[in-house]
């Protein structure tokens, strides 16, 4: 039974993740789940740190629940997003891994490689995102150090 229907989600990407992101934009659609797209608008050239912040910031100040980044590899999203206090950004190239940020690590975003992943995958990835929760327990515990290690 999937979770996430009453979830908000942002979504976010770069020019090398415009497709993608617009084909996950359809996955959400079939799943009921509300999102907000902070662009890109097209495959022209843009900078990835600027749609990692707005999702960041978004998800962080509440407005939405969780964000998906999507540039060529993930990564430099994922290195980004995780620039913004209270962001857990993970890099997902399978279901599996997509499946223990959410339980493990309470992922709030999750970052895509649209050069490393099929529209299938990524559609079951994004499924699994958003229909897995976090497990707190000692777990938990481990996502306090991570605010330590943002407080300083």
């Amino acid at each position: 039974m999937l979770q996430s229907a009453a979830m908000r989600v942002a979504l976010g990407a770069d020019h090398a993740g415009f497709e993608l992101k617009n084909a996950l934009k359809r996955v959400l659609d079939e799943l009921g789940v509300a999102y907000d797209d902070f662009g890109t608008g097209s495959g022209e050239s843009v900078d990835y740190p600027d749609y990692a912040k707005a999702v960041g910031e978004s998800v962080v100040k509440g407005r939405h629940d969780r964000g998906i980044l999507v540039c060529g590899s993930g990564i430099g999203m994922s290195i980004a997003a995780n620039k913004v206090h209270g962001v857990r950004a993970a890099v997902a190239t399978e279901v599996e891994s997509a499946r223990l940020s959410r339980a493990h690590n309470d992922a709030n975003v999750i970052a895509l490689g649209a050069r490393l992943t099929s529209e299938s995958d990524a559609a079951a990835i994004v499924r699994t995102f958003l229909d897995t929760e976090f497990q707190g327990g000692r777990h938990a515990e481990r996502i306090e150090k991570i605010y330590g290690l943002e407080r300083g």
